[in-house]
């Protein structure tokens, strides 16, 4: 195909012009040494063919550089500066507009209003078994470390879970979130069966009197929360995935990573960090304490966005709408301001959802139990492209050992 003078070629030739696998033709992408281009009206990829040429002609890289990262295609989410997509719809757009339950849809099928939207429940053997499975934990066991026992609990009670079409596929999805946010509650009254996901979640989180306005705030996190391109726990479930793991394995594969304290785990560390201020005069003292010591401020900076993460802007815009004069909203606020005159990085997503936790007067870690719940539509979205990819996800390592002797 030639635009004006420059011959533009499929990825096929592309890579059969360099002798290599398309596989790696997309990592030269990932790792700067090519360019691509889209295809007007399609998602076919085209590269130039004289930088191909020159390519060819230089020879391949022998090593990957640092930070080279594995390339997978995907039609789910897109992350392009600070914009956050999910199929072609604005993240934040939707969070504002729609429920977490139409946009787990769009992400499992590519459209927000199903016709007949079937309901999210678990059985009631689910329920008992997840409810079950947290007896012999410690009363002072966290919501994350709950779930990482609850879901192969209700993955003993799903006999068609091994069933990997579409349509199994999603059901499971939907009882598998409703088990999720139902077991928590310990069955709970309110919490285990009718409602939103995200009235039911809040019910287990916050077991006080439910206002209508904090309902809303952890739908909007749930929705932000959703997906996020190819996150370390959407890469292990992907991983689990390819190599034909049920819905319920691939979820309990991402929540052993997003627990992570470089990842999901990330909430808990804000939240410790904003409970220790008793007042908004504390800031100081408290940032001045994790800076003295080298620590991280955790809740602040992102790999992915360098101006600011836009789903910790909309957050805590609705929790300030929420509770405007809540006395931990105002330790928030005095963190951010000090992390502000220190010029520190802005806040992400987990300092957001510590901040929610706070100012609910929600459970210890209830902020990367929501992170976990939401995520869960993700990686059930990531493992059906992978079930119909149909081919495991196997890198190579670099062998950096010692020589064998010969």
């Amino acid at each position: 195909m030639l635009v004006g003078m420059t011959e533009w070629i499929g990825a096929a030739e592309a890579a059969e012009r360099l002798g290599i696998k398309q596989a790696s033709l997309y990592a030269y992408v990932s790792r700067g040494v090519l360019e691509r281009r889209r295809a007007a009206g399609s998602r076919e990829s085209l590269f130039d063919a004289g930088e191909i040429a020159r390519l060819a002609r230089k020879g391949r890289p022998r090593r990957a550089p640092a930070g080279a990262q594995l390339v997978i295609e995907s039609s789910l989410t897109e992350i392009t500066g600070d914009r956050l997509r999910f199929r072609g719809h604005d993240a934040i757009g939707l969070a504002r507009r729609q429920t977490f339950e139409q946009v787990a849809a769009l992400l499992w099928t590519g459209a927000l209003e199903p016709e007949d939207p079937p309901a999210w429940q678990a059985t009631p053997q689910a329920l008992a078994a997840g409810t079950a499975a947290q007896a012999a934990l410690p009363a002072s066991t966290l919501p994350l470390e709950r779930l990482q026992v609850i879901v192969p609990a209700l993955a003993a009670t799903d006999p068609l879970r091994l069933h990997l079409d579409r349509s199994a596929v999603m059901a499971a999805g939907r009882a598998l979130i409703a088990g999720m946010a139902g077991s928590l509650s310990g069955g709970l009254a309110g919490a285990s069966g009718a409602g939103s996901i995200a009235r039911r979640l809040t019910q287990a989180l916050r077991p006080a009197r439910l206002s209508e306005s904090l309902v809303g705030a952890v739908q909007t996190a749930l929705v932000l929360l959703a997906d996020h391109e190819l996150a370390a726990s959407t890469l292990a479930a992907r991983v689990a995935a390819s190599v034909r793991a049920d819905p319920y394995a691939v979820v309990a594969t991402g929540l052993g990573a997003v627990g992570g304290a470089l990842h999901g785990g990330a909430a808990l560390g804000a939240e410790v960090m904003l409970g220790s201020a008793a007042d908004p005069a504390d800031a100081p003292r408290v940032v001045g304490d994790l800076l003295r010591r080298g620590e991280r401020i955790p809740g602040f900076g992102h790999f992915v966005y360098k101006s600011g993460d836009p789903r910790a802007v909309l957050l805590l815009q609705v929790i300030a709408e929420h509770a405007p004069d809540s006395p931990r909203l105002a330790v928030a606020r005095a963190v951010l301001a000090e992390v502000h005159r220190r010029a520190l990085p802005e806040p992400n997503i987990d300092f957001a959802l510590a901040t929610l936790a706070g100012v609910a007067g929600m459970v210890p870690g209830a902020g990367e139990a929501i992170f976990a719940v939401a995520r869960t539509a993700g990686w059930i979205a990531h493992a059906m492209e992978e079930y119909d990819r149909n081919a495991p996800i196997r890198p190579r390592g670099i062998y950096t050992g010692p020589v064998a002797e010969s």
